[in-house]
């Protein structure tokens, strides 16, 4: 079995189709892994979601017919033609699954480089497929390790500091015409993780007025309390873009949300108004860009315009800690590969020397007990030694590349029995607690 990766994301297509394939809501997601899942060859499943990246991660038997089914998929999804998605796909098998993973969970990956919010997105992936039942041994401890991966980035180096979130980008792309965020009035549509998201910077910026707008009172509510601003419903959004600065949109609702016309009616003096749209599919009609003294920023525009220059210290930093884990990561799986083959032949030899311990008391029914501890303990030395090379040098072997199976020709050699090697549970690690 091996891990397959069939995904698209900011950096293998354009907004516009990410949009196509952005989740219209969490059942949407369950279905798609539900759906992975599924696919013939496909042991386990899940998905990575997020505003600019959508990829199945998979355990498959074969390659070609898994790499053509979750392709499939991802065409279905998006509602246009096999011609269209397919150059914007992108596939990781195997080592380069590995790679692609720790690198995405340590926001090597992202739009923003070195944000932090894909380490919970990582997460929240590992807890659907756990919770679908879709994911079993070799998912939980990718998923498990690539977590540690992203932790580690995050405390050895000051990436965390260094890197934009798309937030902060975006503030950033709209100071021209917005200034600094401290004294403003700020109103944000949504209550998601990327709203919070929002809110939490303009606060900590120093807006002066925060009004989080939301279709649900409850969760509208429950965000404006944690930053002392005030909740609305939206059927007030006119009325609130008539007095703010700035709206920061990020709903995860479907269709346009503001579009040009409510903004002209809201702003017909042509005061500047900053907006800057985070949805997936997009919030605002790009149309209100025309308004006179309306500044739109959205994720098309900041995929286009973000880039390491400013992280490139931290970057290199965490780089170097991603390629160490990957190494170590693809060593202990090699390892643990033939490590069924090395208890089957010693189980092997433990037989062989108990079965000979047997015979030999038939043979001498009244050998002194004292003896026969000694014999038993020379007996198990010679085994002991005569595997000793043998077991040591396969998984050192394990750890080069190339066709060969060394634990394939060690049982093969032995006559090991399949079903004893298949039997034996590979060490794994540790896993870590989801919350």
């Amino acid at each position: 079995m091996s891990v397959l990766i069939v995904g698209v994301s900011h950096n293998s297509a354009p907004v516009s189709l990410l949009e196509r394939l952005a989740a219209p809501g969490a059942d949407s997601v369950h279905k798609l892994v539900s759906d992975a899942a599924g696919c013939a060859h496909v042991a386990e499943a899940t998905v990575i979601s997020t505003c600019n990246r959508l990829e199945i991660y998979a355990d498959v038997e074969r390659f070609h017919g898994s790499v053509e089914q979750l392709s499939t998929l991802l065409v279905e999804r998006s509602g246009v033609s096999t011609e269209a998605l397919l150059p914007h796909l992108y596939v990781h098998y195997d080592d380069g699954a590995v790679a692609h993973l720790f690198q995405v969970a340590a926001g090597l990956d992202s739009m923003a480089v070195g944000e932090g919010q894909i380490l919970g997105q990582t997460r929240e992936a590992l807890r659907l497929g756990q919770e679908l039942g879709t994911v079993g041994p070799a998912l939980n401890v990718l998923f498990q390790q690539a977590l540690r991966v992203g932790k580690r980035s995050r405390a050895e180096t000051g990436i965390d500091r260094a890197a934009p979130s798309l937030v902060t980008a975006a503030l950033e792309r709209a100071r021209p015409a917005l200034g600094d965020v401290a004294g403003r009035s700020v109103a944000v549509l949504g209550a998601g993780a990327m709203a919070g998201l929002a809110t939490a910077t303009v606060s900590r910026l120093g807006a002066a007025d925060i009004v989080v707008l939301n279709r649900t009172p409850e969760r509208a509510e429950r965000l404006a309390a944690e930053y002392a601003g005030r909740p609305a419903p939206v059927e007030s959004l006119a009325s609130e873009l008539a007095g703010v600065d700035l709206l920061i949109t990020c709903t995860g609702a479907t269709g346009v949300q503001v579009d040009a016309d409510l903004v002209r009616a809201a702003r017909p003096d042509g005061r500047p108004l900053a907006i800057i749209d985070l949805a997936l599919p997009h919030d605002v009609d790009p149309a209100a860009a025309e308004v006179p003294g309306v500044t739109l920023v959205n994720l098309a525009e900041l995929a286009a315009g973000l880039h390491e220059s400013e992280a490139g210290v931290e970057i290199a930093a965490v780089r170097s800690i991603v390629t160490e884990e990957v190494s170590a990561f693809l060593t202990a799986r090699r390892q643990a590969s033939v490590t069924p083959t090395v208890v089957a032949l010693r189980s092997m030899a433990t037989s062989v020397v108990a079965a000979e311990m047997t015979r030999l008391d038939g043979r001498l029914p009244d050998l002194d007990p004292m003896v026969r501890a000694e014999v038993l303990h020379a007996v198990r030395r010679v085994a002991d030694k005569l595997l000793h090379e043998p077991t040591v040098r396969v998984r050192e072997l394990a750890n080069e590349t190339g066709a060969v199976s060394y634990a394939a020709a060690l049982a093969e050699l032995f006559a090991l029995d399949p079903d004893a090697v298949t039997a034996v549970t590979s060490p794994s690690v540790p896993e870590e607690k989801t919350r």
